[in-house]
């Protein structure tokens, strides 16, 4: 209670707010300026209280000065929390919905924008293999943060979390065993070669990098609730520009297209697990 008391106390202005943003973005080329304030707020209130600051006053001079400060900031404004087949119904409905139509291409190109740590693109990873799709997939995982990439690609996670993620497992409708898509290493459950070499992993900026390959399926699920209506905008244009005709999309169970000006762009084939499908040759 009394560190929440502390923190509140913390005046964040807008001004001093976008100070602190333009200089993170010119140190680090991560833009969140449109990140949706009241959350940045909050991580900054967090953040603040972590350093033992008490305002934003010299921060914008210690983030010039300070490349592991800057390295938390980061870390602490962007999001992380991910587990192997979360939400497991969303991957069903993957499954039954979205990869038969997959299936019919020579070649699959996925986009897991916002990735993390990755488990959600072994995930998918494991699906595309147990339907015989992998060998003709390049998963495709980005993240704006340099460090979530690095764990993603080591490909490990807890021996604690292997219950429950066994579970999301099948629940999604696995058919098989967890156990034949990774195996114990030095204390670590690590995902096999077999999924590893199938998938990318790079830094992408959805506030300001643009489009890089053509994809039949992307998935942002529980990012953009982060940004502002305009980057929302600006990102799933990207994702459209990015997306074969036909392609599917989807989002976060938290997130809509609603009051999204691109959503006119999209035909809906799941509303419950938020899937969608690009429009067929519409031009913007």
């Amino acid at each position: 209670m009394a560190v929440q008391a502390i923190s509140e106390s913390i005046v964040l202005t807008d001004e001093r707010v976008d100070q602190v943003l333009s200089v993170l973005h010119s140190r680090t080329g991560m833009n969140f300026i449109h990140y949706a304030r009241p959350s940045i707020v909050r991580r900054l209130r967090v953040f603040l209280q972590r350093e033992g600051l008490p305002d934003l006053l010299a921060l914008p001079l210690l983030l010039e000065h300070d490349p592991a400060l800057t390295t938390r900031l980061v870390n602490t404004l962007t999001v992380h929390f991910t587990e192997l087949f979360r939400d497991p119904e969303f991957f069903r409905a993957i499954r039954e919905q979205v990869l038969p139509f997959l299936a019919t291409y020579p070649r699959i190109n996925i986009w897991h924008a916002g990735c993390s740590t990755g488990e959600e693109v072994y995930s998918m990873a494991i699906m595309l293999d147990e339907v015989n799709l992998l060998r003709k997939a390049r998963i495709y995982a980005t993240d704006i943060n340099t460090d979530v990439l690095e764990q993603a690609q080591e490909g490990s996670f807890s021996p604690a979390l292997f219950s429950h993620y066994t579970r999301n497992y099948r629940q999604a409708g696995g058919r098989g065993q967890l156990t034949d898509y990774c195996a114990p290493v030095n204390g670590r459950i690590v995902m096999k070669d077999q999924l590893r070499r199938r998938i990318s992993f790079h830094q992408h900026n959805l506030a300001a990098d643009a489009s890089f390959n053509e994809f039949h399926l992307i998935l942002c699920r529980n990012v953009m609730i982060y940004f502002d209506p305009l980057l929302q905008e600006r990102a799933t244009r990207l994702f459209h520009e990015s997306l074969v005709n036909l392609g599917y999309f989807a989002i976060g169970n938290k997130e809509s297209l609603r009051f999204n000006r691109m959503r006119t762009s999209f035909v809906t084939i799941d509303g419950s697990h938020k899937i969608f499908r690009k429009v067929r040759f519409q031009k913007l």
